[in-house]
C-alpha cells in the first residue's frame, strides 16, 4: 500500500462551517482533503469532456446515420 506524503496548507473556510465541522468532531483537515480531490475530479472529467468533444460528436453522428456497430448481435 503507497502512502502519500501529507504537506500542510493553510485554508480559508467559512467560520460558521469550521465552527459546525468542529462540533460535529469531524477531521477538517481530512473533510478539506476529500472535497478538493472531488473537485479535481470534476474538474478533468470535465476538462476530457471538452478536449474529445469533438471526437465525441462525430462518433454520435456516425451512429445516429450507421446504427450501432454489431447491433444485430445484441440480445436486447
Amino acid at each position: 500500500m503507497t502512502v502519500n506524503a501529507r504537506k500542510p496548507a493553510n485554508l480559508t473556510i467559512d467560520q460558521n462551517l469550521l465552527t459546525e465541522a468542529r462540533a460535529l468532531k469531524l477531521n477538517v483537515s481530512r473533510a478539506a482533503e476529500a472535497g478538493i480531490a472531488e473537485a479535481v475530479r470534476q474538474e478533468k472529467s470535465r476538462r476530457w469532456q471538452e478536449e474529445n468533444a469533438e471526437a465525441i460528436r462525430s462518433s454520435n453522428e456516425w451512429v445516429e446515420r450507421n446504427g450501432l456497430p454489431l447491433a444485430k448481435h445484441r440480445p436486447f
